[in-house]
């Protein structure tokens, strides 16, 4: 059997044992998924991991029982915020817009409190616990846009967790290298983690 005779009888197989559940799932984005939000969440719209078809996800250690997925038309569909922070890349000031990532997490169904913390991961498998406190008060964006045009993977996209550093004090006093630590390009995985 080759590859691709096996993970179509894969996804089939596992599409059984989904089938009742599908009508109690909302339907998933006409869109490929570019984000996955897992662990304290109320909203879902996909089922469990699966170790054969989410790959990137089971090099990076992650595992879930339900998410909440996002194509470019549901993140586009939430109201979209614009910053201009300056880059560590080149040292000049860019456009991003997107929505906040907040707004993304209470789409999802998130359980936020003072106490959660996000685990955003990107495809490259570099990852950050970032507190939501942190989030909120930097005004995090998921960005989508950079000075106008749709970030594309293999550049800073398609998604993008950043802040306007210029405009935080305290990052904006950091040097430019050591600003975005907290802000991993080509996101594609937010876990939502309660702490006690």
């Amino acid at each position: 059997m080759n590859k691709r005779q096996f993970l179509g009888a894969a996804a089939a197989a596992g599409a059984l044992p989904l089938a009742g559940r599908a009508a109690s799932l909302p339907a998933l984005p006409d869109g490929p998924a570019l984000l996955s939000v897992t662990g304290n969440i109320a909203g879902t719209n996909r089922g469990p991991f699966d170790p054969v078809l989410d790959q990137m996800m089971h090099k990076h250690g992650v595992s879930f029982r339900k998410a909440y997925v996002f194509d470019d038309a549901a993140l586009r569909a939430l109201p979209a915020r614009t910053i201009n922070p300056t880059l560590e890349y080149d040292g000049k000031p860019h456009t991003l817009r997107g929505p906040l990532l907040v707004d993304v997490l209470t789409r999802a169904g998130a359980r936020l409190d003072n106490k959660t913390v996000l685990v955003l991961r990107a495809v490259d498998g570099y990852n950050v616990e970032l507190p939501l406190a942190q989030a909120r008060a930097r005004r995090f964006i998921l960005a989508t846009h950079v000075d106008g045009k749709p970030m594309p993977l293999g550049g800073l996209g398609p998604l993008w967790a950043v802040y306007d550093a210029d405009r935080v004090p305290e990052a904006a006093a950091q040097p430019l290298a050591q600003r975005f630590a907290a802000c991993p390009w080509a996101l594609y995985h937010i876990e939502v983690k309660a702490q006690a």
